[in-house]
């Protein structure tokens, strides 16, 4: 879980549900610093994806990979908690 002292989300930022994209709920992303935390962990686990990681909605898009037991860890291992969306 996110250690920063401003939990704020970004404003306008949205995530839409791509066809192509594998997409996870993540209740504990509660800012933007957990977002870029997410996205960091899934890109440099996974080389090749995309994500993009949306406070407001807690969803996070993942497309390049569609291996969702992966995905799954490497948000666990950074600390929160993926659920299918």
């Amino acid at each position: 879980m996110c250690g920063c002292s401003t939990h704020q989300t970004q404003a306008g930022q949205t995530v839409e549900r791509h066809p192509d994209a594998m997409t996870l709920r993540v209740e504990d992303m509660t800012c933007g610093h957990c977002a870029g935390t997410i996205k960091k962990a899934i890109e440099t686990g996974l080389p090749g994806t995309s994500v993009e990681a949306d406070p407001a909605s807690k969803l996070v898009s993942v497309r390049g990979s569609a291996d969702l037991t992966s995905i799954k860890a490497l948000v666990t291992e950074a600390g929160y908690t993926p659920t299918l969306a």
